[in-house]
């Protein structure tokens, strides 16, 4: 899908360390790709700072008619999203290959995502 980038996402989504999550979008963007998928499948910790940079490149993304959708997260990472009430707001898929049938279809702007880890 030329208009899709999938950008694979490994290690810390922390402070200091998430400019390069933010920088590939960005040049993603500027190089005319209008959705961004990101494989979070190797993401290992999650703190607010990357919460913030998720939030952001969402909005950045949608406010030029994109979509962002994250795939494969973790357990850990899943539960971050959820108390910080971002599943509802951000689009996340079990696996890479539902987030693009879901681009493909026009699919939801909202997808159910994976299932939440219980609270303990």
């Amino acid at each position: 899908m030329a208009d899709t980038v999938v950008l694979d996402i490994s290690g810390k989504m922390t402070i200091g360390h998430d400019a390069r999550v933010r920088d590939a979008i960005d040049e993603a963007m500027e190089a005319g790709t209008r959705n961004i998928l990101l494989n979070m499948k190797g993401v290992s910790k999650l703190d607010s700072s990357g919460v913030g940079e998720l939030v952001s490149a969402h909005l950045s993304v949608t406010r030029r008619g994109g979509r962002l959708l994250l795939a494969e997260l973790s357990e850990r990472v899943s539960y971050v999203l959820q108390i910080t009430h971002l599943l509802g707001v951000l689009e996340l898929y079990d696996d890479i290959d539902e987030a693009l049938a879901s681009l493909e279809s026009g699919g939801p702007e909202k997808a159910a995502g994976p299932t939440p880890p219980e609270s303990g």
